[in-house]
C-alpha cells in the first residue's frame, strides 16, 4: 500500500468511526488546559484530572500562581510525577503571563514555548485543541501508532521528524482532530507492549499486524475482517 492510501485510509476510518475527538485533560479556559498539559508531561491525563480542580479553584488565574510561592503551591502537586519542576514552571509561567503576554495565554507556538514548562509538544497541543490550528503534537502515542501504522518512515527518529511528515500529510482540516485520533488509538487499542490487534480494525493496512501476523494469530487474538 502506498503512503497516500494509507493516509486516505487512516482519516477514512476515524472520520466515520470517530467524527468528535478530544483532549481527555479537563479544563474550562486556554490558562487551565496550558496548566493540566504542563503537568501531564510524563504523567496520565487521569491523574492530572484528579489533582487540577483544587489547583484552578486556588490558584485561578495567571496573577495567583505568579503570586504563590513553592512552598503554597507544591502541596497541590506532589502527587504529579516531578513535582518540584512543574511546581517551579508553573510559578514561572504564571508570572511571564502576567509581565509578558496581559495575563492572556499566547495563541502562537512561537510565543508558547518562550513560558518555562512549555516545549513544542505543549504548544502543539494548546494551539490545536484551543484554536484548531493545523498543529500535531508527537506524544509517545502518536509517535508510535504513526510508525506502526506506516503513515511516516521507519526511520524518524524524533517526535519533530515525526510531527513533519504528519503534517505533510494530513490535510490541514484534519491535523487537529488526527492528533486525538492517534492518541486515543494508542491509548486504548495500540498500546505500547502488547497492541490489541484483535480489537484493531486497522490491520489491513498495519505494518506492525503484517510484520507479526503469524504469532499474533498464533495467540488466538484474530483481528476482525475489513468490511467490504
Amino acid at each position: 500500500m502506498l503512503k497516500k492510501e494509507r493516509y486516505t485510509a487512516f482519516i477514512d476510518h476515524f472520520s466515520n468511526n470517530m467524527p468528535i475527538a478530544e483532549t481527555e485533560l479537563l479544563y474550562e479556559s486556554p490558562f487551565q488546559l496550558l496548566v493540566a498539559v504542563v503537568l501531564s508531561a510524563q504523567c496520565t491525563d487521569k491523574r492530572v484530572n484528579m489533582t487540577t480542580p483544587a489547583i484552578f479553584e486556588s490558584f485561578p488565574t495567571p496573577a495567583h500562581l505568579a503570586a504563590t510561592d513553592f512552598d503554597e503551591l507544591f502541596p497541590y502537586i506532589k502527587s504529579i510525577s516531578y513535582p518540584n519542576n512543574k511546581t517551579k514552571h508553573l510559578i514561572g509561567l504564571g508570572k511571564m503571563l502576567v509581565e509578558q503576554f496581559n495575563s492572556e495565554v499566547p495563541s502562537t507556538v512561537e510565543e508558547l514555548v518562550k513560558l518555562p514548562g512549555v516545549g513544542r509538544k505543549t504548544a502543539n497541543v494548546i494551539t490545536s485543541v484551543v484554536w484548531n490550528q493545523p498543529n500535531m503534537a508527537v506524544d509517545t502515542h502518536v509517535f508510535r501508532v504513526s510508525k506502526r501504522l506506516g503513515l511516516v518512515n521507519q526511520n524518524a527518529n524524533t517526535p519533530l521528524e515525526v510531527e513533519k511528515q504528519l503534517v505533510k500529510h494530513i490535510p490541514k482540516q484534519h491535523i487537529h482532530i488526527a492528533h486525538h485520533w492517534l492518541i486515543l488509538h494508542g491509548r486504548y487499542v495500540c498500546i505500547a507492549r502488547k497492541p490489541k490487534c484483535g480489537e484493531c480494525t486497522l490491520t489491513h493496512f498495519c505494518r506492525y499486524f503484517e510484520k507479526n501476523r503469524e504469532a499474533i494469530l498464533n495467540e488466538g487474538t484474530l483481528p476482525p475482517k475489513k468490511k467490504k
